[in-house]
C-alpha cells in the first residue's frame, strides 16, 4: 500500500485558501477592508518567508468564525467555492489527485488551513481523508480558537501520525510514502516520508530539493504530467 499526502494551498489549489477566503470575507464587507487587508498581507508574507507565528495567525483566522451562525458560515463558504475555489483548482492538480486515487494509495490532505476552509475542497476533489487545523467548537459554534496542534510545520507530522494511529497504522506500514507541496514550511514532513515531491516550489524549497535530488513538479504551468512520482 502507498500513502499519498497532499499539502493544498499553492500545491493542490493555484492560491491560497486561507488567504483568499479573508479576502472573500472582506469583499463581502463582512470584514472591515482597512483593518482586515493589511493585516491578512502581513500574514500571508510571513507564512512565505517562514517566519509566521502560527498562534498569532490562527488568532487572526479562526476569530471570523466565532461572531457568525454556522449557517450563514456555510452559505458563505458555499459562494467561496463557487467564486474563488474551484476556478483555482487546475486540471493538472485533479488528473495528480486522480491517478493516486485510482492506484488504490491512501490519499490525504495535509494543510495548516482550518477544516471549515479545506473540508469542502477535499470533497470537492473527491479527497476521503483531511488532516488540517481544527477549529474548535462549543455548542455548535465556532470558538475563535483552534482545538489541539496546528497542521503547521512539525504539527503536520504529529497529526499525520496520530491519523494513522486511529487507523492502525503509521508511516512504516507503507511501502512508499509521498507528499507534494510547494513551501519551505512543509520541510520537516516533506523529509519524513520516502519521496518528496516540490510543487511549484518557493525559492528555498527549490533549492532544498535540488541540492536533495527531490522531483520538482510544476503543476499549474502545464509542464506537469500527472503519474508516479
Amino acid at each position: 500500500m502507498e500513502l499519498v499526502l497532499f499539502d493544498l494551498d499553492n500545491t493542490l489549489l493555484a492560491g491560497d485558501s486561507d488567504f483568499e477566503w479573508a479576502q472573500f470575507l472582506i469583499s463581502k464587507g463582512v470584514l472591515d477592508r482597512e483593518v482586515y487587508e493589511a493585516r491578512n498581507t502581513t500574514f500571508y508574507e510571513q507564512y512565505k518567508a517562514g517566519t509566521l507565528d502560527i498562534h498569532e495567525f490562527l488568532d487572526f483566522q479562526l476569530a471570523p468564525l466565532s461572531r457568525h451562525p454556522r449557517e450563514q458560515l456555510d452559505t458563505w463558504h458555499a459562494e467561496f467555492m463557487t467564486s474563488q475555489i474551484r476556478p483555482r483548482l487546475t486540471d493538472g492538480a485533479r488528473g495528480l489527485v486522480n491517478v493516486h486515487l485510482e492506484s488504490g494509495a491512501l490519499c490525504a490532505i495535509v494543510t495548516a488551513t482550518n477544516s471549515f476552509i479545506t473540508g469542502p475542497i477535499a470533497r470537492e476533489l473527491d479527497i476521503p481523508h483531511l488532516v488540517a487545523t481544527i477549529p474548535a467548537q462549543s455548542d455548535g459554534q465556532f470558538t475563535g480558537k483552534p482545538r489541539g496542534t496546528p497542521a503547521f510545520r512539525e504539527g503536520k507530522i504529529e497529526r499525520v501520525e496520530r491519523w494513522l494511529e486511529e487507523l492502525g497504522l503509521y508511516f512504516g506500514s507503507f511501502r512508499r510514502t509521498t507528499f507534494y507541496s510547494d513551501s519551505l514550511n512543509d520541510l520537516p514532513l516533506l523529509s519524513r516520508v520516502t519521496h518528496p515531491v516540490a510543487v511549484d516550489p518557493d525559492p528555498t524549497l527549490r533549492a532544498h530539493a535540488t541540492e536533495h535530488g527531490w522531483q520538482i513538479m510544476h503543476l499549474h504551468t502545464g509542464e506537469a504530467v500527472p503519474g508516479e512520482a
